[in-house]
């Protein structure tokens, strides 16, 4: 034993020489090259030379057992000799003291009795040769490892355990890593020998193979490491005759991933075990592995892979394939191969002068990518503002000054190894000229001017240096040619600049003679600078400027790169990115933001991290990204890092193969052809496929054969004869394996038939044209023994070569499509098989010409509805007969829906298309009837049109005014004008009224215009005593059951001058209490005196109407004295008149005598709509006019009056009359809307009520009485000029007054009737008596009629408040008489009102009524004498 460890101690020792001495012999032309490489020197002038100085030998990684003796090898060259020292683990080691360690002369460091235990390691660690020249300076070496074997631990330890004869077996024997070397086999106590059968894997474990009866016995492995050998238990291993039964496949060892450095040995272990004894072949990647060719690749005892002297080439996935011929199990590990760091080029020794910029050049590879550092004289060279590192590697030095001089080493090293390469720096005198041929590693900045200087004057220093641009990190300067020169177009200069107490300072030239300006680059924020120029000639340079101090400007601090950005896969879908703190954060870091692009992609995306790592998901699987990160502070992004790329994992592929096909080749083989899956499914690399077939009668019995990745074709042979296999194919990835194709079945010959010709014509071809398709039927050659693969079919037209179709050879016929109609096309047939095509067989057909039959109809859609949503929308919906219960469409029928107006009747359809059951029709006009139809298309079958179905969308209010507004003038009546109009032109439903405004002034508010309500749909109408010679402006408002429309443009019209009598007649007389008589008669309005049977008739209708008035005085006076009672005087109101003004005080209960009969059994109640508007006030309007607006009644004497229902609550109201002087001044306070049409929907949640009442009036035969209504919903009304007594009633709503403006038939006397201005009232209250006209024949114009002045019912928005016209004029003495109209009360509340106004009225209310009359005959009485 002491022997061996001599042996191998010396062996260790030999080795190593040999390494020094090739190190030597690579390492010599260098040297010779340094000790030659002289630099050449300029005239007159001595310039230093560089002094070899290098390593000859260098520590190696050294593996030692404790105890033992060790050498770390050491050797320098320079002259003078230099001196040696060791460094352990970054500390000097004291050699002097130390009884162990030994500097040998060589310089190489002795170790004796390595000294290792558990908790004292002294002598492990990592040691460096440093090497001292006093003159010149440091070098170091690279770094040994010095590793100790420990103490032998066995992880694992061989296990009883047996195996069939001629099958593997595995003993397992595992410990330390360092000591693995040392561990050797005994079986039965004695020493194992190792051959071709039984071998020794480099993790320990013994394999066997091909077990026989003399492996079987105990078993135990031994680690000599130096001292006593330790000893693992023992373990029997028993081989087992043959069973002769199958046994499932199994690995016993499976390769596990491994790292190996370049030039290493590999054993990939592999190890299977079952019945049949399995066989192992190897893949790489997508390649099969050729172990018997192959002088690297050796197949070791059991199966495993030996690869020797590995390169990068052999890195990759290895697959360990183990086949029996009844299964297949595949086992796959990692070869990831390393390589030591390597200079690609090493740093050149360089010549400078001070405030030079240099840059020493230092290139390297390997793997892992080797990290670099800088150390100058043995010290660690420590990035700063003037030494930098630039282009990842190279060294680069700002501003050099003296003590820069010395040796620069670059140091690489990565997980491997590590490796250093030095140059020397030699920094000149000014005086001393650098060599003409400058080294490359000089930089742009110094290397002009390294000619040698010639003597001479030299030029003066530059004048007026100033900076004239000063930035963050740039300044630029200019100056003046120095005194001495002034012209200085031969002259270049030189900047020297240096950070403010800092003396090392850097130099920056000018690119051209002559130029005086020069741009400092690259300098720091907020910092100063001192700049000095100097000139120089050819004699060489001039004096310096003084110094300028300068300071760049600040700027905003953006955070810098965040360093370290690492990015690794973790799932076949999600990439993890790390990174760290910006070192130039400059402030708090607020957030970062990450970006990530696929590969081959321009869109990136990005997201917001707030902490330094962040995992992406719902990646592509086995796809390349790019990833960087930019910082956020307070001032907003900071500079991007460099990207990094990384794929995702690998993954089962997740689609089949494509375009799988079988080709029969004879009676027992088929051939196989696939295409990989979708690259995009493929989800990692293809290693191989994985081909499954079985006989489709034995669906059970399933044979696998496993082929590699870029195999794309596997021929199956061994079949049966006449026999129908199934195959299926999946791809492989070192995942695992995808889904598979579908089973493909293919049927092997009968007998091997004969594919040395090529195969008879076929047998026979038939044809049979279509429209545009030819279809092609055929029989097999009659000769069946040659071996057809396929037909071949050729056609065009005139020509079969124009297009061919391959079909197989089991498919006698196929359909030849999209051919041209009425063509003559040529076919030919041919039989093929591997040899090549045979006879074809021609047949020629004509297509059919393109016809297009009449398809059945369709069923029509039946149960066509109209559903009306708006005034612009109707839904329209339908059933189909031709569809299941469900009515649920699963094909791809629509229907046609269209619809028309018979407005006008030239109207064409409309249609629209619809896939559902319903559709909805927009854009319609309102208040339109439309008819719609429906029609359902499948394919090319269409129905007729079903039947149609009707529906009127919804009013709008008007969206036009009225059109052709006109005003003339009345023949003959100067005061009187007539207006027309046409309606609006878009009405949108039906017009049930209209507004006239009309004014003087043109420009004043609308709510200052006079209104006339006109009823219905008339076209036309009059306005009456309007002032002559005057202005006026007239517009207007149409109106329908939704509301009012726009009003028209304004029309002007001035009324005709005074003619006749000079204005007589004009006005009408004041019926006050002072009124007389004129002397006199009336004018006509054409100024004639009337006529004396005009005045009779008036005489007789004035003497009627006095003589009914009196009995129906007294027969009211009757029924009032019997119902009089004290309780109603109180209540009762007092009706006073005071210069026009009327006011009216009371309640429910103060009732007039009525002038009309009431007959309360007709009394009717009709439900009607409610208004919105409360207690409107009545006011005058500032247009004097008289009133003449009784509208003339019917032929029947029933009228309709349509009264709010009210709560006949004591409520009290005003009615005020005044001069036009004092109304102009006066704001209107009332609303002037009106509704003709009774109410259409629903009744609301409070009842109202409508009253129908008959009253005869009691006066001249000849004056028809008028019938007046009340509309359903009541705003504000006129205010009268009459004095009138009445009470305001409100219901709960709010005060509703209900008012009539009753219009009178015309005559020809020019002087008309008051106007009746009506309050509400109590509901017996009835019509006072008016005035009485002067006499004159009653004439009427039917055609013309006022209309009385209705309320109206606003249903969706409000109306502004308008004035109506006055009632009196200018000059009157007395106000007309008022005319009161009932307003309708509750049912329930009729009969106590009735029997309340039965006795309302007290005597002294009578005596007045009395002398009231009395005063009214006097005037009649006057008027008849006149």
């Amino acid at each position: 034993m002491a022997a061996e460890r001599g042996a191998r101690r010396l062996l260790g020792t030999s080795s190593f020489w040999l390494y020094c001495l090739l190190l030597l012999g690579r390492r010599a032309p260098g040297a010779a090259a340094a000790r030659s490489g002289s630099a050449p020197q300029s005239p007159g002038a001595s310039i230093r030379t560089f002094t070899p100085f290098y390593f000859l030998v260098e520590p190696v990684d050294t593996l030692s057992v404790r105890g033992s003796s060790v050498i770390l090898n050491c050797s320098a060259y320079s002259e003078p000799s230099p001196k040696i020292e060791w460094k352990k683990d970054g500390t000097f080691l004291n050699l002097v003291s130390d009884d162990r360690r030994q500097l040998l002369p060589d310089g190489s460091l002795f170790i004796s009795n390595v000294v290792h235990s558990k908790h004292n390691k002294p002598d492990e660690g990592y040691y460096q040769c440093v090497a001292t020249v006093e003159s010149l300076g440091t070098i170091i070496s690279r770094t040994a490892k010095l590793i100790v074997a420990g103490l032998p631990r066995f992880t694992s330890q061989p296990e009883p355990s047996s195996v069939y004869a001629g099958n593997n077996a595995i003993l397992n024997c595992e410990v330390n890593a360092d000591l693995v070397p040392f561990v050797r086999w005994e079986q039965n106590r004695q020493p194992l020998l190792l051959d071709d059968r039984v071998i020794k894997l480099p993790s320990g474990m013994l394999v066997i193979s091909n077990a026989t009866e003399g492996d079987g016995g105990l078993y135990r492995c031994v680690v000599e490491s130096g001292g006593p050998p330790k000893y693992s238990d023992e373990a029997e291993l028993k081989v087992l005759p043959d069973p002769e039964v199958t046994s499932d496949l199994v690995f016993l060892k499976q390769p596990s991933p491994l790292v190996r450095v370049i030039g290493q040995d590999v054993v990939l272990p592999c190890v299977a075990s079952g019945l049949p004894t399995p066989t192992i072949k190897w893949m790489k990647n997508e390649e099969a592995l050729d172990t018997e060719s192959s002088e690297r690749l050796v197949l070791l005892a059991g199966g495993s892979l030996e690869i020797s002297d590995v390169t990068e080439d052999d890195a990759g996935t290895y697959f360990c394939i183990a086949d029996n011929g009844n299964e297949t199990i595949e086992a796959q590990a990692e070869l990831t191969v390393q390589a030591q760091p390597e200079f690609l080029k090493q740093p050149t020794n360089i010549y400078a002068h001070e405030s030079m910029d240099i840059v020493f050049e230092c290139e390297v590879t390997g793997k892992p990518t080797p990290t670099v550092k800088w150390v100058k004289n043995g010290d660690m060279v420590i990035p700063s503002d003037y030494f930098k590192i630039v282009k990842e590697h190279n060294l680069q030095v700002l501003g050099l000054v003296k003590s820069d001089e010395g040796f620069y080493q670059c140091i690489a090293e990565n997980d491997v190894g590590n490796a250093q390469a030095g140059a020397q720096l030699i920094i000149l005198e000014h005086d001393v000229a650098i060599p003409t041929l400058p080294p490359t590693s000089l930089t742009s900045a110094t290397t002009d001017h390294l000619a040698p200087a010639t003597t001479g004057p030299l030029p003066s220093a530059p004048r007026d240096v100033v900076a004239s641009l000063v930035s963050t990190r740039f300044i630029k300067l200019t100056w003046r040619t120095p005194a001495s020169d002034p012209h200085g177009d031969n002259l270049t200069y030189s900047v020297f600049y240096t950070k403010e107490g800092i003396a090392r300072e850097r130099v920056e030239n000018t690119s051209h003679p002559g130029e005086m300006q020069v741009t400092i680059q690259n300098l720091m924020p907020a910092t100063v600078y001192i700049f000095r120029v100097m000139a120089q000639n050819k004699h060489g340079s001039g004096e310096s400027s003084a110094p300028l101090r300068v300071e760049t400007q600040p700027e905003v601090q953006l955070p810098g790169p965040a360093p370290n950005l690492r990015a690794y896969a973790a799932s076949p879908t999600s990439i993890t990115v790390t990174w760290e703190t910006p070192v130039s954060g400059n402030g708090e870091i607020q957030n970062y933001k990450l970006y990530y692009m696929e590969k081959g992609t321009d869109k990136e995306q990005d997201v917001d991290v707030s902490s330094h790592s962040y995992t992406i998901n719902g990646l592509k699987k086995y796809t390349e990204y790019s990833f960087r990160v930019v910082a956020y502070n307070k001032h907003g992004p900071g500079v991007s890092t460099p990207d990094v790329a990384v794929r995702t994992l690998s993954d089962v592929p997740s689609a089949a193969p494509q375009n799988l096909s079988l080709e029969v080749r004879n009676s027992k083989s088929i051939m196989i052809h696939w295409q990989p899956p979708a690259p995009a499914t493929q989800n990692g690399q293809i290693t191989g496929y994985k081909i499954r077939y079985r006989k489709a009668s034995r669906k059970s019995d399933v044979t696998e054969t496993l082929v590699s990745g870029t195999q794309l074709s596997q021929l199956i042979e061994g079949l049966d004869r006449g026999t129908e296999y199934n195959f299926r194919v999946a791809a492989l990835t070192i995942n695992g394996t995808g889904p598979a194709t579908d089973w493909l079945s293919a049927e092997t010959f009968e007998s091997d038939l004969d594919e040395t010709r090529v195969p008879e014509v076929p047998s026979s071809l038939h044809v049979r044209p279509l429209v545009t398709s030819i279809v092609v039927s055929w029989t097999p050659p009659e000769n069946q023994n040659i071996v057809v693969r396929g037909y071949a079919i050729g056609y065009g037209i005139g020509s079969p070569h124009a297009q061919t179709i391959k079909v197989d050879y089991k498919q006698r016929y196929y359909t030849i499509e999209n051919l041209d109609p009425s063509s003559h096309y040529v076919i030919t047939l041919k039989a093929f098989n591997n040899v090549g095509e045979g006879i074809p067989l021609y047949e020629s057909a004509v297509t059919r010409p393109h016809t297009v039959p009449d398809p059945t109809p369709m069923m029509p859609p039946v149960g066509v509805q109209a559903s009306i949503l708006s005034h612009d929308t109707i839904r329209i919906t339908w059933a189909d007969n031709s569809l299941p219960k469900h009515q649920k469409i699963t094909d791809s029928r629509y229907y046609t829906v269209r619809w028309k107006t018979n407005i006008p009747a030239n109207t064409k359809y409309k249609n629209a298309n619809a896939t559902t059951l319903s559709y909805l029709v927009t854009g319609l006009k309102p208040n339109t009837l439309y008819e719609f139809s429906v029609m359902v298309t499948k394919g090319r079958r269409s129905s007729t049109w079903s039947m149609t179905a009707h529906g009127t969308t919804f009013e709008l209010v008007p969206t036009s005014p009225p059109k052709d507004v006109t005003v003339v003038s009345k023949e003959g009546k100067p005061k009187t004008i007539i207006v027309n109009w046409q309606p609006p032109s878009e009405a949108n439903g039906k017009i049930t009224g209209y507004i006239i405004y009309y004014s003087t002034d043109v420009n004043a508010e609308i709510h200052d215009w006079v209104i006339e309500p006109v009823v219905g749909n008339r076209l036309t109408h009059q306005i009456q005593e309007l002032t002559l010679d005057t202005p006026y402006y007239f517009k207007i408002q149409a109106r329908n059951s939704k509301g009012m429309g726009p009003m028209s443009e304004a029309v002007q019209f001035r009324t005709p001058k005074a003619s006749g009598s000079g204005g007589k007649g004009s006005r009408l007389p004041d019926l006050g209490s002072d009124y007389k008589p004129p002397m006199s008669g009336s004018n006509s309005p054409h100024g004639s005196p009337t006529s004396p049977l005009d005045s009779n008739m008036l005489l007789v209708i004035i003497v009627s109407v006095g003589v009914i008035t009196i009995v129906v005085v007294v027969i009211i006076a009757v029924f009032c004295t019997r119902r009089t009672t004290s309780h109603q005087k109180k209540k009762r109101a007092a009706c006073k008149s005071v210069n026009g003004s009327h006011k009216y005080k009371g309640n429910s209960k103060d009732v007039k005598p009525p002038d009309l009969w009431i007959h309360h059994e007709r009394l009717e109640l009709k439900p009607i709509d409610k208004s919105p508007d409360p207690n409107p006030i009545m006011t005058d309007t500032p247009i004097p006019r008289n009133s003449q607006d009784i509208t003339p009644v019917d032929n029947s004497m029933d009228s309709n009056i349509h009264q709010r229902r009210n709560s006949y609550r004591g409520h009290e109201s005003e009615d005020s009359m005044s001069t036009l002087a004092g109304r102009r001044g006066m704001r209107p306070k009332m609303m002037m809307p009106f509704d003709s049409q009774p109410p259409q929907h629903e009744e609301t949640e409070t009842q109202r009520y409508s009253v129908t009442v008959k009253f005869t009036q009691l006066v001249h035969k000849d004056w028809s009485p008028e019938s007046v209504r009340n509309t359903p919903s009541t705003d504000t009304m006129p205010a009268s000029s009459s004095q009138t007594c009445c009470t305001d009633h409100q219901d709960p709503e709010g005060a509703t007054s209900s008012s009539y403006l009753a219009s009178s038939q015309e005559e020809d006397s020019g002087q008309s009737l008051p106007t009746a201005h009506v309050r509400p009232s109590h509901p017996l209250k009835s019509f006072a008596v008016p005035a009485i006209p002067p006499p004159g024949p009653p004439t009427y114009d039917p055609a013309l009629p006022s209309t009385p002045l209705l309320s109206q019912q606003a249903l969706n928005h409000h109306i502004h408040s308008v004035k109506t016209a006055s009632i009196g004029t200018l000059g009157r003495s007395r106000p007309p008489m008022p005319v009161v109209v009932p307003s309708a009360p509750e049912v329930q509340e009729t009969t106590r009102m009735l029997e309340d106004s039965e006795s309302s009225y007290e005597p002294d209310e009578l005596t007045k009524e009395m002398a009231h009359l009395e005063g009214l005959m006097k005037d009649l009485n006057a008027i008849t004498t006149a």
